[in-house]
C-alpha cells in the first residue's frame, strides 16, 4: 500500500503543481491588469522587478482540487486547472474585500487599492474571476484535440460548478455586509452567510478535480459536500481567532471582530443566550468606538453567554460531517485519507 503523505507533503506537492500554471495564467491578462496581478500573487514588486517568491497562503484550495482528482481515480495534472481556477477566484475575492474593507495592507505588503487605487483593484479583480472562467473552458478545447475531435469536455461543467461557486461566494459576502447594519441576527441566518462565503468556494474546490475527471455524479456531489461543510468548520475557527485568538499568530488584536462591529457565529450565539445581559451586551456591540476595557467586557460577556461553546460545537460537527462525506463515495483510498487530514489540518488551529 502507498503510505499516506504528510499534510505540508500534500500541501507543497499541490503549489508545485499550481503555481507555474497560476503564473502562466496571468501571463495573459492584459498588461493594464497584469503587473497589479501579479503584484497581489507576490511575483513582483510594484514596478515590476521579480522578487522572492513569497507566501500566498497554505495553498489549501489547490490541494483540494487536486486532491479531488485523484480521489476520482485520474491523476494529480487532471485537477490543476481547477487548482488555478479557485485560487484566481479566491484572489479576486481578496483584492475585492480589501477594497470592502479599505484594509491598507495584506501579508505584510501595500493592498493593491493601496499603491493603484479602487478603481484598479476593482478592475484587476474583475480580470482575475473572468481569467478563471478561461482557464476551465480551454480545457474543453485541450481534451477536443487529444481526442482527435471525439467528444466533448468536462471544462464546461468545471467552469459551471465555479460560476454557482462564485455567485454563492458573493451572495454570503453581500449578506455579511448587510449585516452591519442590523442590530442583531440569529444564528441561522449567519450560518447561512457563512455558507455562501466560505463554503461554496471550498465545496467548488473539492470537487472541482473530480469534475475535470470527468468523475459520477455521486462522486462529485459528496466531495462537494466535504468541502461546504469544511468551509463552514473553517468559518468557525475563524470565528473564534477573530475574538479569542492569539495576536502572535492572527497579526490583528484580541477581540478584532468586535470592534469592528463584525456579526459573527460566536456574538450571534451569544446574543440569542444572553437573557439577562442582552442589554448590555447589545450596548457594547452598538458603540461606535471601543475602549480596550469595553472590548474586554464585550468578549468577556460573548464567552459567559455560551458564544464561544457554540462556536466550538460548530466546527467541530462540521468537521466529522465532512469526515462522514468521504465514506461513501468510492473515492481512491489514499486521496480519501489525505483529504481527511487536510481537514483536520484546517481546523485544528488554536484559539
Amino acid at each position: 500500500m502507498i503510505p499516506i503523505r504528510s499534510v505540508p507533503e500534500v500541501l507543497a506537492r499541490a503549489r508545485d503543481l499550481s503555481a507555474p500554471a497560476i503564473e502562466a495564467a496571468l501571463e495573459r491578462l492584459s498588461p493594464e491588469v497584469r503587473l497589479a496581478a501579479e503584484y497581489h500573487f507576490g511575483l513582483v514588486d510594484e514596478v515590476g522587478h521579480r522578487v522572492a517568491a513569497t507566501s500566498s497562503g497554505k495553498g489549501v484550495r489547490p490541494a483540494l482540487a487536486v486532491l479531488s482528482a485523484e480521489a476520482a481515480g485520474a491523476t494529480a495534472e487532471v485537477g490543476v486547472p481547477g487548482a488555478v481556477a479557485v485560487e484566481l477566484v479566491h484572489n479576486f475575492s481578496l483584492i475585492h474585500d480589501d477594497v470592502i474593507d479599505c484594509d491598507r495592507e495584506r501579508r505584510h505588503r501595500p493592498t493593491v487599492w493601496a499603491i493603484w487605487g479602487v478603481g484598479r483593484a476593482i478592475i484587476v479583480g474583475d480580470a482575475l474571476l473572468a481569467l478563471a472562467q478561461q482557464v476551465l473552458l480551454d480545457t474543453d478545447a485541450h481534451q477536443f484535440h487529444l481526442r482527435s475531435g471525439a467528444g466533448g469536455g468536462t471544462g464546461g461543467a468545471a467552469a459551471r460548478c465555479l460560476a454557482q461557486a462564485t455567485a454563492d461566494m458573493i451572495a454570503g459576502q453581500a449578506l455579511d455586509m448587510a449585516f452591519e447594519s442590523l442590530p442583531g441576527i440569529d444564528v441561522d441566518r449567519c450560518l447561512l452567510m457563512e455558507a455562501g462565503k466560505t463554503g461554496a468556494l471550498l465545496g467548488c474546490a473539492s470537487s472541482l478535480g473530480a469534475i475535470l475527471a470527468g468523475a459520477p455524479p455521486a462522486t462529485t456531489d459528496a466531495l462537494r459536500e466535504f468541502g461546504v461543510q469544511l468551509g463552514l468548520a473553517f468559518q468557525a475557527v475563524d470565528d473564534l481567532l477573530g475574538i479569542w485568538g492569539d495576536p502572535r499568530q492572527t497579526g490583528k488584536p484580541t477581540g478584532n471582530d468586535i470592534r469592528q462591529h463584525k456579526k459573527t457565529l460566536p456574538i450571534a450565539a451569544a446574543l440569542a443566550n444572553a437573557d439577562g445581559r442582552a442589554g448590555e451586551l447589545t450596548h457594547l456591540l452598538e458603540l461606535v468606538e471601543l475602549s480596550d476595557d469595553e472590548v474586554a467586557r464585550a468578549t468577556a460577556l460573548v464567552e459567559l453567554c455560551g458564544g464561544r461553546a457554540v462556536a466550538i460545537d460548530e466546527a467541530d460537527g462540521r468537521l466529522a460531517a465532512a469526515l462522514a462525506s468521504l465514506d461513501h463515495a468510492g473515492l481512491d483510498a489514499r486521496a480519501r485519507d489525505e483529504l481527511g487530514d487536510i481537514a483536520r489540518f484546517v481546523v485544528a488551529r488554536e484559539f
